[in-house]
């Protein structure tokens, strides 16, 4: 694994650097979009983005457990989990490689200079 992840003031880095609009105005539709995910997902929606994936909530039922150390039988109750499905496209960039893609992809781009932006000595 890289090691790396990507924060929502990265994001709103990068929505900066490509779409032009103020730092303000960046911060605020990064936040909108996460907000509205979040909002689709507990009222139960499934939220698919295309060529990335699919995010929905499903619910688990009780079931028996066991304590690991004890052996101790312990009841799970019942919760609601979240769950991804990458896309097909988004799995075969991933097993293809990011280094395969062409180096004009305005995401990459946006990527780098966030990082780039981060990494600047203030």
């Amino acid at each position: 694994m890289a090691g790396h992840t990507i924060t929502r003031a990265q994001l709103t880095e990068a929505v900066y650097q490509e779409v032009g609009l103020s730092r303000n105005e960046s911060a605020e539709l990064v936040e909108s979009v996460i907000a509205e995910i979040s909002d689709a997902l507990e009222r139960g929606e499934m939220v698919k983005i295309s060529s990335f994936g699919s995010f929905a909530v499903r619910q688990k039922g009780e079931r028996i457990g066991r304590n690991p150390k004890t052996g101790q039988e312990v009841p799970i109750s019942p919760r609601r989990v979240l769950v991804f499905r990458a896309s097909h496209a988004l799995k075969h960039q991933i097993n293809n490689g990011l280094n395969q893609r062409p180096a004009s992809s305005g995401a990459s781009r946006a990527r780098a200079r966030a990082g780039a932006a981060k990494a600047a000595p203030a």
